[in-house]
């Protein structure tokens, strides 16, 4: 697709409609069929290396604006960048991932809540937060992250990976459930040669030009590595909106090239013409002095900025509408309630478009959690199965305070809700799991200090029976 520019300048740009998920009709990875494998697989994830390539340049400021040509009065060529698409990517991250992904007990087993928060001091650990932000990132340009994870040390007893989306894939058998079969990472060598380093259930496998180098057994029992789709067609946030990103740039770099060159416009001289010494004279004093009949003027159309504004405007809420991203109108209403200022500014909007990527996440999530689980079994002995445990996104949503307080305290009052579900859907808690836990262990010490106060009391009735006696 091409641009084409006042003055018949053009801009190149480019439209993708998501990653191509990788498939394989082979159903088990072996020695014998890994190369063919992934040779094959190479062959799509270049195309959507290629598309993730772009769209992390186009995050970082590298916009088809910046290619703009001038084909009249090319000294005055503006690249203005106005680079929504990182402001898009930043808020995304931020309210949906600035908070720890908590893990809190699911079920009614009590016995389990210890466990559960043995398992989020070691994610704790292991800096899952900083990588869940890190995977976030990606996901939230390019439309999928990647994540590994390995054995550690005592110190460390699972290590948590972000890996690069550009430079590793997972590939998945092309039957019923699709399962994830081989993971692949790629490393390019100072010499050129790009070392794959290939995962499968019970294998790992080095290939270097085809050949297999290194192929030594794993005990995990899956594939370490995992991919967290942002939804089914891989879509960045803003890939879908990439045309209007474009006009955005093109628009606001227009504008500053008609300001310019109004500011600089051409002098036209109507019946007469202008020597060096009355040029010179003008560039001095600022005026002109010309014979009768003679007339000056500037030559310069400008445009209405007025209306460039609207048009700037009226694209950058497409945008945002369509992107999901709350907008800054604040309103002018006294009347507004709480409820009213997030439909109206685009925050319901927001929280709509979050809960559809915690659905692709968790689902991502879980396998994660499965082998994270085996783990930190085998290295610390911890004894949590993944039905006990459920994904806890948290978000500081500070509206509607009283009234998620009264949840808490109505539920709480409930003699058929258990009081950790009160925590749990009460809204108000960043990590409801710690804080019902937190909160049992003051409910039952203020127990044990009124028990120890009625035995005393009770105590001292007797001593004072006695002495009477």
């Amino acid at each position: 697709m091409t641009i084409c520019h006042k003055g018949g300048e053009k801009m190149d740009t480019r439209q993708m409609f998501g990653r191509t998920q990788i498939y394989t009709d082979v159903a088990t990875i072996t020695a014998d069929n890994v190369a063919d494998v992934l040779e094959n697989a190479l062959k799509v994830h270049t195309a959507n290396q290629s598309d993730i390539e772009y769209l992390w340049d186009y995050y970082r400021g590298k916009t088809p604006i910046l290619n703009k040509v001038k084909e009249v009065r090319e000294s005055i060529n503006h690249k203005i960048n106005v680079n929504r698409a990182n402001e898009i990517v930043t808020f995304k991250k931020g309210y949906g991932f600035g908070e720890p992904i908590q893990y809190i007990r699911r079920g009614i087993d009590d016995t389990q809540s210890d466990e559960v928060q043995k398992l989020n001091e070691y994610m704790f650990l292991s800096g899952k937060h900083a990588k869940d932000s890190e995977l976030a990132e990606w996901l939230y340009v390019c439309g999928l992250g990647m994540r590994m994870e390995l054995p550690g040390d005592e110190e460390e007893p699972l290590r948590v990976y972000t890996l690069d989306p550009r430079h590793s894939f997972v590939v998945r058998y092309n039957g019923l459930g699709e399962p994830v079969v081989m993971g692949v990472k790629t490393v390019v060598k100072e010499d050129g040669d790009a070392v794959h380093s290939v995962y499968t259930k019970d294998a790992y496998y080095e290939i270097v030009n085809g050949k297999i180098t290194k192929s030594e057994p794993h005990a995990l029992g899956d594939v370490p590595m995992f991919e967290y789709p942002a939804n089914k067609a891989r879509l960045g946030c803003f890939e879908i909106v990439l045309p209007l990103l474009d006009a955005i740039n093109e628009l606001e770099s227009n504008r500053m090239d008609d300001v310019v060159q109004f500011v600089n416009s051409f002098l036209a001289l109507l019946g007469g013409t202008i020597d060096e010494d009355t040029y010179s004279k003008l560039e001095e004093y600022k005026m002109l002095c010309l014979p009768e009949g003679v007339d000056a003027k500037y030559l310069s159309t400008a445009l209405h900025q007025s209306d460039m504004q609207i048009q700037a405007d009226s694209l950058y809420e497409y945008v945002l509408t369509i992107c999901g991203v709350p907008n800054r109108n604040g309103g002018s209403s006294t009347s507004d309630t709480g409820a009213a200022t997030i439909f109206r500014d685009g925050w319901q909007m927001a929280e709509s478009h979050m809960k559809s990527v915690e659905v692709e996440f968790k689902e991502a999530e879980k396998r994660f959690l499965k082998m994270a689980l085996r783990i930190l079994k085998d290295m610390v002995g911890l004894d949590l199965a993944l039905k006990n445990v459920e994904i806890k996104f948290s978000r500081r949503n500070y509206d509607n305070l009283q009234t998620k307080s009264q949840v808490l305290t109505t539920l709480l009052n409930s003699n058929k809700v258990h009081p950790r579900l009160a925590f749990v859907h009460s809204g108000l808690f960043l990590d409801p799991e710690d804080a019902y836990m937190e909160s049992k262990a003051w409910v039952e010490e203020n127990e044990r200090k009124e028990q120890e106060e009625l035995n005393n009391y009770a105590k001292s009735l007797g001593d004072e029976h006695d002495d009477t006696v």
